[in-house]
């Protein structure tokens, strides 16, 4: 039952990730979506795993497409 509540948001800020035209949003959407993956692996009980989800995709993963969208030049259509 706790995999099906946390597949909901995985889905759903995948889905907002793709559809996304904005690339900074797009961005924090996949950290949501990370986040997400490493609470799936908590309940599925494998504590390391979630732990370098959480620290490697959500957090490192993150900062970096942030940084590299904030040093590229933007096109307003």
């Amino acid at each position: 039952m706790m995999l099906v509540i946390l597949s909901i948001p995985i889905v759903l800020f995948s889905l907002l990730a793709v559809r996304s035209k904005d690339l900074l949003k797009a961005a924090i959407y996949l950290g949501v979506v990370s986040m997400c993956l490493a609470a799936t692996f908590l309940v599925l009980q494998a504590p390391d795993i979630a732990i370098t989800e959480a620290a490697v995709n959500a957090g490192l993963s993150t900062l970096i497409y942030v940084i590299a969208i904030k040093k590229t030049r933007r096109q307003e259509e």
